[in-house]
C-alpha cells in the first residue's frame, strides 16, 4: 500500500485512539486504582476488537454487523455492566495502601472479556472504521497484503498510544501514598469509570 495512505491512516486512528473515550477511560481508571501490572489482558482484547473492526470494514462485513446489531448490543451492554461492576468495586476498595496493595486482582479472563466488550461495544470505535476509514482510503482497492499492512500500522498506533496511557496514569499513580489520597484516587476512578459506561449506554 501506498505510504502517503499508510501515513495518513497512522495519523488520524493516532487522533481517535489518543482522544479520551470509553476505552481509555476504563484503562486509566483501572491504572490509577490497581496499578499497570494486571491489565495487559484488557490491552490485548482492546487491539483485538480494533482488528475485528478494521476488518469488518476492508472486507464489507459490515452489512453483517449490521444484521447482527442484537448481538452487539448485548455486547456493549455486557460491557457496561461490567465497567460498572469495577466502579463500584473501586468505590467501595480499602483506602489503606497496604490493604489497597494486596486487594484482590480481577483475573486475565475476566479482564480480557471486559476490554473486548468495551471495545466491540464503543460507538466511536465504530464510527471510525465503518464511516470514517473508507473517507481515509479507498477499500475496494485494498488487497490482503493491504490489509495486513493496514493492520500492522493499526497495532503500532495503538500499542503506542494506549502504553502512553498506561505510562502516565502509572506515573501519576506513584504521587499517591496517604490513604486519603488513594480513596481518592479510588473514587476519581470509580467516577471515570461510571461515565465511560454512561458514555456507551447514551451513545448509538
Amino acid at each position: 500500500m501506498d505510504l502517503t495512505a499508510l501515513a495518513i491512516f497512522a495519523g488520524a486512528l493516532a487522533i481517535s485512539a489518543g482522544s479520551p473515550g470509553p476505552s481509555i477511560a476504563a484503562l486509566v481508571a483501572r491504572v490509577l486504582t490497581r496499578g499497570y501490572s494486571d491489565v495487559m489482558p484488557f490491552l490485548f482484547a482492546m487491539w483485538l476488537g480494533e482488528a475485528i473492526w478494521l476488518a469488518c470494514a476492508v472486507f464489507g462485513l459490515v452489512a453483517i454487523a449490521q444484521t447482527f446489531q442484537g448481538l452487539f448490543a448485548v455486547i456493549k451492554y455486557a460491557g457496561i455492566a461490567y465497567l460498572l461492576y469495577l466502579a463500584w468495586k473501586m468505590w467501595t476498595a480499602p483506602s489503606t495502601i497496604e490493604e489497597h496493595e494486596i486487594a484482590p486482582r480481577t483475573s486475565p479472563l475476566r479482564m480480557f472479556l471486559a476490554g473486548f466488550a468495551v471495545t466491540i461495544g464503543n460507538p466511536k470505535i465504530m464510527v471510525f472504521y465503518v464511516a470514517l476509514l473508507p473517507v481515509i482510503i479507498d477499500l475496494s482497492q485494498v488487497t490482503l497484503l493491504a490489509w495486513a499492512e493496514l493492520t500492522a500500522t493499526m497495532l503500532v498506533v495503538l500499542v503506542a498510544v494506549d502504553l502512553a496511557w498506561v505510562l502516565l496514569a502509572s506515573r501519576a499513580r506513584r504521587f499517591i501514598r496517604s490513604p486519603r489520597a488513594v480513596r481518592l484516587t479510588n473514587r476519581a476512578g470509580a467516577t471515570v469509570m461510571a461515565a465511560a459506561a454512561a458514555a456507551m449506554a447514551t451513545s448509538k
